[in-house]
């Protein structure tokens, strides 16, 4: 057991290191290469308010680390996607604070919304849905401007790039394939459903699939492996309770739907995690060994954070 958890741990680094490779390139080519619409400041802007989040909340917690070591660089790569995450999707025109704003609440859910020992709120996806509900004025990156300076077969390269690469991160280390296919299946479905009801075009409803902003959110946000369940049917609920929550916001005409779907769907696993942890507490001396042993696998998290938290 103590081998699978360590070869666990490991292939969840590797992943992690790699996304954070690859989110790292994905931004210094966006920006002046792509069309990013953002100033240079506000990547390192969020990029400097996450990595002191993450080392005020380390320090706030009694613990101390060998700072500048390839331990702590680990330790913060999931600080660095989530700040680079928050200020690729977010547009603010070009103020600073919201974006900085944004990445330290991400962090600071963390801490904040846990059941045990882990987290249950997408970090990124998390901050990007409190400021969008705080100011009203900030809202989402213009989906064309990921492929706004690619003409002809580069504006098919790069979705195609992302795709293989989403595809094989998530088969090898995440191992989320399922709640992929199960997120994919159901959006399709809901379009098809509001089709029906609403007479909404069929193709449409399936045209927000055709962008790079729904490739990195369907590769690479709701597939968080630290909020997202791990055996493959709670990953076929999660990813079908995600498409639920997105058509029902969609009915209510309410913008940014993929983020507070994605928000609800972690904060009603939240109340169920907590609901089993409160279980196990209250339950019988004689059975209390067997169901704690239980829910520490269960809720065991990875040793340095997960893939794009």
């Amino acid at each position: 057991m103590h081998t699978d958890r360590a070869w666990t741990q490991a292939n969840r680094l590797a992943g992690l290191r790699r996304f954070a490779a690859a989110i790292t390139l994905l931004n210094i080519l966006g920006h002046s290469v792509f069309g990013f619409e953002q100033s240079w400041a506000q990547p390192l802007v969020s990029l400097a308010a996450a990595y002191t989040m993450e080392v005020l909340l380390e320090l706030a917690g009694g613990k101390r680390r060998a700072w500048f070591t390839k331990g702590t660089i680990d330790f913060l790569l999931p600080a660095h996607i989530t700040g680079l995450a928050v200020a690729m999707l977010l547009y603010a025109n070009d103020r600073l604070w919201p974006i900085a704003f944004a990445s330290a609440v991400a962090i600071g859910s963390k801490a904040i919304f846990r059941v045990g020992t882990r987290h249950f709120f997408n970090p990124s996806n998390f901050g990007i849905t409190v400021t969008l509900l705080l100011f009203s004025w900030v809202g989402i990156a213009p989906p064309y401007h990921f492929t706004e300076n690619l003409v002809g077969v580069g504006s098919w390269i790069l979705p195609g790039v992302m795709i293989i690469s989403g595809t094989f991160l998530n088969a090898r280390f995440t191992h989320k394939l399922p709640l992929i296919g199960a997120w994919l299946g159901g959006f399709m479905l809901q379009a098809l459903v509001r089709s029906w009801l609403f007479g909404t075009p069929v193709v449409a409803a399936w045209l927000p699939m055709t962008g790079v902003a729904f490739l990195l959110y369907t590769f690479y946000m709701v597939t968080d492996p630290a909020t997202s369940p791990s055996g493959a049917r709670g990953q076929i609920v999660f990813g079908l309770g995600v498409a639920c929550a997105y058509a029902v916001l969609m009915m209510a005409h309410v913008v940014f739907g993929l983020f507070f779907a994605l928000t609800i769907v972690c904060a009603v696993r939240g109340g169920i995690l907590y609901w089993q942890a409160r279980q196990v507490r209250q339950a019988p001396v004689e059975r209390k060994q067997p169901a704690r042993e239980h829910a520490e696998v269960e809720l065991e998290p990875a040793a340095v954070g997960s893939l794009r938290s």
